[in-house]
């Protein structure tokens, strides 16, 4: 009878490490970040960023910094964002974060077509 708590003890003590190195890990999140430029590609400060969840229909918005910048966190790897930006009656055109861009951190750039 001691042999097989020997073996058995030895079978846990072995399997432990492999059961401790497995932490549980977060839903995995990715950001997106860019710059929005007028024509003159020249950063535009106070732009409004906005970009739509394409499943659930729900937009965030942000209105961009020095230099243009602009910048979203905790988005979710499995759904396609819309981003557009706009200023004083000038639009981007929609660029699109894709379920297919598996970039963490992923840049696009915003430029706003002059107004008419």
């Amino acid at each position: 009878m001691s042999r097989v708590w020997v073996v058995l003890l030895a079978v846990l003590l072995a399997s432990a490490p492999a059961g401790l190195a497995q932490k549980k890990k977060g839903p995995a999140t990715r950001s997106v970040a860019g710059e929005v430029t007028a024509a003159d590609d020249k950063g535009v400060v106070g732009a409004v960023v906005q970009l739509k969840d394409t499943k659930t229909k729900q937009v965030r918005s942000f209105y961009t910094q020095e230099h243009g910048h602009y910048y979203f966190n905790g988005l979710s790897p499995d759904i396609d964002y819309e981003l557009t930006a706009s200023f004083e009656g000038a639009g981007s055109p929609t660029k699109t974060l894709s379920t297919f861009d598996s970039r963490k951190d992923a840049v696009i750039n915003l430029k706003l077509n002059p107004k008419k």
